[in-house]
């Protein structure tokens, strides 16, 4: 009898927790945030797998009740393992070592938790990427990149502030057509950022007509693989310029044959599909105005969390006035009661937070909402207090902007300068060179605020800067307003 109650219990329980979380949507997807630690190329060949990656990925949150069903496997027989990726490799090459068996051992066994997550997620993500690789003509294993990159969390962000499903980079990402502001980054959009994945990762083939190059190159940038196969005498494949790559893109094809085998046979490692998420039906309204999501969740009574998760790359909860058509998510059951009271449901949520938003917007350090990108070059003596008073922005703006940990600027670096809409920078005065002479005619020039000894050479052609400071017996470049120089030879 306390047999069967103790089963009663755990099965309960059991119950309780699937209920809690059988949603399509999990609020454990936005919870997520990829850590990629980057390593420095310079480092020693090694050829252990650095599994550091998924340390801080864990569900060290979430409750999984203990059942006697979950049986977790040993390590699987490495022969049987290679056999199996023989049966589903396709276009891609799935080579199988024993750094490829370290991580299906991981997945597999170590940290079956992570690997469950992705199992319940995939029926969300896997359709959009499979509907898009075939719509360019590539693999459809591609999809399993998108697991090793951001683990299905279309919110990710890594330490090097790579994001989205696919982690672009902030520059891969404009490059790539995705846009990025204050309010809307459409790296964290699931269709738009698919489909650059797909135009990115096909010219990542195109330069080296192999898809496990094109792979690394995803990961690391074209430019290191390149360097990485000049480095091996020209080798022409992945596992032969492996030690010469980044220790970080050493591990990332391993990841992704690892991936793709525990996708596919998942059930023989005994992972029980349940609490598995599913795509809400969706309708799409275009939007050209102000919207408040909370308000307009609140009128056709929605969950807030549901409009956040179908619109993830819009990162202020709210639809900038200045979209044009934007392609607002909403689900398919809302649409007869919006119709009903479209007016009043778009006037009431475009009233709510405008004038808080847009302050902040313009004013939260490193924003570049409603600015025109300059680029600058440092020249000798500047320094960022004045840069920044040239053009009107704050210093912690140029450094949030141009990622500098520092006020350290050298000579001939370009910084990216984001000045407010109708502002441009005063040209640097051209009035003639104060000078005056002496008693024995030497001509003498009157230092200036914010002169410089390179900027005073410059005004003098036939003088240079060590000239200057032989003639007036000067050790350093230190110079103050109203101190007269001799200029003339």
């Amino acid at each position: 009898m306390r047999l069967n109650l103790t089963a009663a219990f755990i099965f309960c329980a059991s119950v309780a927790f699937a209920q809690d979380n059988n949603s399509y949507f999990d609020a454990s997807i936005f919870d997520r945030t990829i850590l990629v630690k980057k390593e420095d190329v310079s480092q020693d060949f090694d050829t252990s797998i650095d599994l550091s990656l998924f340390e801080e990925d864990s569900l060290n949150g979430f409750y999984f009740p203990e059942s006697e069903y979950d049986f977790i496997p040993g390590e699987v027989n490495f022969d049987e393992i290679k056999d199996r990726l023989s049966c589903i490799e396709n276009i891609i090459p799935l080579h199988y070592n024993e750094r490829v068996h370290a991580f299906v051992n991981y997945f597999a066994v170590k940290d079956r938790a992570y690997t469950k997550m992705i199992l319940q997620r995939r029926n969300v993500f896997f359709p959009l990427f499979e509907e898009y690789l075939k719509k360019h003509n590539m693999p459809e294993e591609l999809k399993y990149l998108s697991v090793v990159e951001s683990g299905l969390n279309p919110v990710a962000i890594s330490r090097a502030r790579a994001v989205g499903l696919w982690q672009f980079m902030p520059f891969t990402g404009r490059h790539m057509g995705l846009h990025q502001d204050w309010y809307l980054d459409e790296r964290m959009d699931p269709e738009k950022s698919t489909e650059a994945a797909c135009r990115y990762l096909k010219q990542l083939y195109n330069m080296f007509d192999d898809w496990e190059l094109a792979i690394a190159a995803y990961n690391t940038g074209p430019g290191n693989v390149r360097k990485a196969i000049r480095r091996s005498g020209y080798k022409k494949t992945f596992w032969e310029i492996y030690p010469y790559l980044h220790r970080e893109t050493r591990a990332y094809l391993p990841q992704f044959i690892a991936i793709a085998y525990i996708m596919n046979y998942a059930h023989e490692h005994n992972f029980l599909e349940d609490n598995l998420e599913y795509s809400m039906e969706v309708d799409t309204l275009n939007i050209s105005n102000y919207l408040h999501f909370e308000t307009f969740a609140n009128q056709v009574n929605i969950c807030l969390d549901d409009l956040q998760k179908l619109n993830p790359g819009l990162r202020r909860n709210v639809i900038p006035e200045t979209a044009k058509n934007y392609p607002f998510k909403v689900p398919v059951d809302i649409k007869t009661e919006f119709e009903t009271n479209m007016v009043a449901i778009l006037d009431s949520a475009s009233r709510v937070g405008k004038k808080e938003l847009e302050y902040l917007a313009r004013n939260t350090v490193g924003s570049t909402y409603g600015r025109d990108k300059v680029v600058y070059k440092v020249r000798y003596g500047d320094v960022l207090g004045k840069i920044a008073q040239r053009y009107n922005v704050r210093v912690s703006d140029i450094k949030k902007w141009n990622n500098l940990r520092s006020n350290t600027i050298r000579v001939g670096q370009r910084l990216a300068i984001w000045s407010r809409d109708g502002y441009s920078a005063p040209a640097p005065a051209q009035s003639a060179p104060v000078v005056v002479s002496s008693a024995n005619g030497a001509k003498l020039y009157v230092v200036q605020p914010g002169d410089t000894l390179w900027d005073i050479s410059r005004k003098f052609n036939n003088l240079t800067l060590a000239e200057l400071k032989q003639l007036n017996q000067l050790k350093s470049n230190d110079i103050k307003p109203g101190q007269k120089l001799i200029v003339s030879k």
